[in-house]
């Protein structure tokens, strides 16, 4: 059907159309012509507005990406003096000698601006159990770095379930219809968490740490945000000056309770123009928005659709905003090993389009 609407030049023309390496949201090659590009790149951008109802990349924004990834080049990057500051969270996972020894190797050869220190079991409900021993490890790294060390888990709302934590269990509770007491168990959780948040990052304060981090908030719904937002605004008032990231789950909070609110606001089906708000009210210093990858997609389509998702909350932000470039987010390809022509291209397109303050 395509080849009937266009005439003998424009489909010769399509013949001759140089095929151009590029990746799947899966991380695997394709060839595509730039025509392909483009059209994967505005047909991204018209997918975020028909779910977000956000404004489409304009026609400079569509020429821009489709540069960035109609490039045959394995790397690209920013022009000289458009840098950002670099955080990282997970790093320091003992692929080098010791922890440290990797918060070290993140700081002296990749150049990170902020590391974290992190517990292989990434949550805050199991840190607990094992917090005068990651105190020792924060103390001992604060004395051999020079950049910034923050301590970093998941809320990880789920974990405080039956038949391992105190609490029913909802995602049993909601498919037998048991919608009240399915969101009385979240909110017994969400009280459970803030608590053992709270009493981690005291101690990690205590162990001279410069900051925490709630990574993945909202990955168990509205409830695990509120947790995150709740324990944020609690450890802001006892430390003023230490920094807090809130960096989230998912493009959009899910609602798997439905009603609760932060401060008169609903969490449920929130995007990420209300999360950067949410996350400031709070008192964090630093938010990480997270689009997740539809890994049938190219790269260049989940970039641009990332781009158009995220412009109104970074325009309308009041604090600093770090996309998350991590496996299977913001363009980045789901792969555990992510590939740097992935990435790279995923990161400057964040950084030209967006102004966004980090990554």
């Amino acid at each position: 059907m395509l080849a009937r609407s266009l005439s003998n030049d424009q489909i010769e023309g399509e013949r001759l159309e140089e095929r151009i390496p590029t990746r799947l949201g899966d991380g695997s090659y394709a060839e595509l012509t730039r025509s392909e590009i483009r059209a994967d790149v505005e047909a991204g951008s018209e997918a975020a507005v028909r779910r977000a109802k956000v404004a489409p990349l304009d026609e400079a924004e569509i020429d821009h990406l489709t540069d960035i990834y109609a490039s045959p080049s394995r790397f690209t990057a920013v022009d000289i003096g458009r840098e950002v500051v670099l955080s990282y969270d997970g790093c320091g996972s003992q692929c080098i000698g010791t922890r440290i020894n990797d918060l070290q190797s993140y700081e002296q050869m990749l150049g990170a601006d902020l590391v974290e220190l992190w517990h292989m079991d990434y949550c805050y409900k199991a840190v607990r159990t094992v917090l005068p021993h990651e105190q020792g490890a924060m103390k001992a790294a604060q004395a051999v770095l020079t950049a910034p060390v923050q301590y970093g888990a998941m809320p990880d709302l789920g974990r405080y379930t039956r038949p391992n934590g105190p609490c029913p269990n909802w995602s049993e509770l909601m498919p037998l219809g048991r919608i009240d007491e399915a969101r009385a168990a979240q909110e017994e959780a969400v009280e459970h968490l803030v608590r053992d948040i709270v009493l981690v990052c005291q101690g990690m304060a205590a162990a001279g740490a410069d900051g925490f981090d709630f990574d993945t908030s909202g990955a168990a719904g509205d409830a695990d945000l509120l947790a995150a937002l709740t324990a944020a605004e609690t450890l802001r008032a006892e430390f003023p000056d230490l920094g807090i990231e809130i960096g989230m789950a998912s493009e959009c909070t899910l609602g798997m309770h439905g009603q609760l609110e932060y401060r008169g606001t609903r969490l449920a089906g929130m995007w990420p123009h209300d999360q950067v708000k949410v996350a400031a009210q709070a008192g964090a210093h630093i938010w990480g928005p997270a689009v997740n990858i539809n890994t049938g997609k190219t790269c260049a389509w989940n970039a641009a659709r990332t781009v158009a998702l995220l412009r109104r909350a970074c325009e309308e932000a009041e604090i600093a905003v770090h996309p998350n470039v991590g496996m299977g987010v913001c363009g980045v390809p789901m792969t555990l090993r992510a590939p740097v022509d992935a990435v790279c291209r995923a990161s400057r397109a964040l950084v030209d389009l967006l102004r966004i303050d980090g990554l």
